[in-house]
């Protein structure tokens, strides 16, 4: 199975593991929709719609940039039918903007915990929905969200439950709507990854301790590899799972995790959130 012709939905995919993501897929020679909000390298960021447009058609892939906020519903559905007009598909959405904050209740702006909500689970509605149409026509239609399996133990709600709240919305919409589109054969899933991945959000979310964990972090070459696993499986046969990184690609015959370390290095690997260790 390959991703060549397929046409790649991602949000949030100017930089980080959405750009990890559509360059994986490009390298089958796949049509990847750059929706993001960043047309202009962001000062600490980086990265944009058009660099990594550039990025994909280097590696053999066909690129569509198209500015995108995935909290306005309108925007998002006329960028799914800009989509399909140009590349004559829509076959896989890659739910991948999200917003991260730390915070607990006593501390965390309203308005803060508004701006998750609306990116990380309300977005991944609006997309699917928005995106449905056009997956009920693909032969192999998948949605993808980066978000964690659900673990309720209490200390994952102890210090940023707004935070949690959100995410675990992202896997709990994976599980509905799993049920809900087996009737049009579509694969619905989550994956999340283990350890921690070195990004420049992840370095400026975490403030001046982000960059201090790149060592014991890995690339997001990793989430790209595990993302691509799941996406050429065929005829729902994976679906309806919130899965780990490390968990598929070891499914799929993979043995040699030091290849994804950000760096050489003898320290531990730091487990991602919501992770048992």
């Amino acid at each position: 199975m390959s991703l060549k012709g397929k046409t790649v939905f991602i949000t949030g995919a100017s930089r980080g593991i959405g750009r990890e993501i559509a360059l994986r897929a490009a390298r089958d020679g796949a049509n990847i929709v750059i929706a993001a909000k960043s047309t202009e390298a962001h000062p600490k960021l980086g990265g944009s719609i058009y660099t990594v447009a550039k990025e994909v058609e280097a590696a053999g892939g066909q690129a569509l940039a198209l500015q995108l906020d995935v909290r306005d519903q309108e925007a998002v559905a006329v960028a799914m039918k800009q989509a399909f007009d140009h590349f004559g598909s829509i076959d896989i959405l890659i739910n991948n903007a999200g917003a991260i904050n730390l915070s607990g209740v006593e501390t965390l702006d309203p308005n803060r915990f508004d701006l998750m909500y609306q990116i990380n689970t309300r977005a991944v509605m609006v997309a699917s929905q928005a995106a449905l149409p056009y997956l009920k026509q693909s032969a192999n239609p998948h949605i993808l969200s980066l978000s964690p399996p659900l673990n309720l133990d209490p200390k994952w709600f102890a210090t940023y439950a707004p935070y949690a709240i959100t995410k675990y919305g992202m896997s709990m919409l994976t599980i509905g709507m799993n049920q809900e589109f087996e009737k049009f054969g579509i694969s619905v899933n989550s994956l999340w990854p283990r350890t921690l991945i070195a990004t420049a959000a992840v370095e400026f979310s975490l403030g001046g301790a982000g960059k201090a964990l790149f060592p014991r972090s890995r690339k997001p070459s990793i989430m790209a590899d595990a993302a691509y696993q799941i996406l050429i499986s065929e005829n729902r046969a994976l679906t309806g799972r919130l899965m780990i990184d490390e968990q598929i690609l070891t499914e799929r015959g993979e043995t040699n995790f030091d290849q994804y370390r950000y760096e050489d290095s003898d320290e531990e690997l730091m487990v991602d959130l919501f992770v048992e260790e």
